[in-house]
């Protein structure tokens, strides 16, 4: 299983990443969202990979194999300007690429671009307490554990912490 190299998100391929996602969803209590909850249309997936692309210090980016798209990660950064330097990060991976390096690639992808910008110098993430892969990953990558958010998540009626980590850049 190899993965091509992450590639900027573009406009056609929003249908695409509907289905990933909605696909990823059901495969992972991880996220945070469940299936049904991506709520967003083709077209306005389309709308936002548009923006997304067209606005430097944001990032929108997916992993394929065979041309099937395995893996999202999308960074936005703070709104204000005081704020923009920092941004927080979300990946979805499907579950039969879990442990195949995959979400690595994407966040070496992440990192690099992030780097080039000149104007990210802060990254983080939330991740449940309890995602032990996707917790060594980050901390292989240079994250650190800022703190934990008690109960952030509600998975069937069953709360779970998250963890805030976070990478200066």
């Amino acid at each position: 299983m190899k993965m091509t190299t992450p590639a900027a998100a573009l406009p056609e391929d929003a249908g695409a990443l509907l289905r990933c996602l909605e696909a990823v969803s059901g495969e992972s209590d991880f996220l945070t969202f469940g299936p049904g909850e991506f709520e967003l249309t083709q077209a306005e997936e389309e709308a936002h990979v548009r923006h997304v692309r067209e606005t430097p210090d944001q990032l929108y980016i997916i992993g394929t194999i065979d041309a099937a798209i395995v893996a999202v990660l999308s960074f936005t950064p703070g709104r204000r300007q005081r704020m923009r330097h920092s941004g927080e990060f979300a990946m979805s991976v499907g579950k039969s690429c879990w442990g195949h390096g995959v979400g690595g690639l994407m966040l070496d992808a992440l990192l690099e671009w992030a780097r080039a910008t000149g104007t990210v110098r802060k990254i983080t993430l939330r991740v449940r307490t309890d995602t032990l892969r996707g917790t060594a990953l980050y901390r292989r990558k240079g994250f650190v554990t800022e703190g934990t958010l008690r109960g952030e998540m509600c998975v069937r009626g069953e709360y779970f912490d998250l963890l805030y980590m976070g990478l200066q850049l």
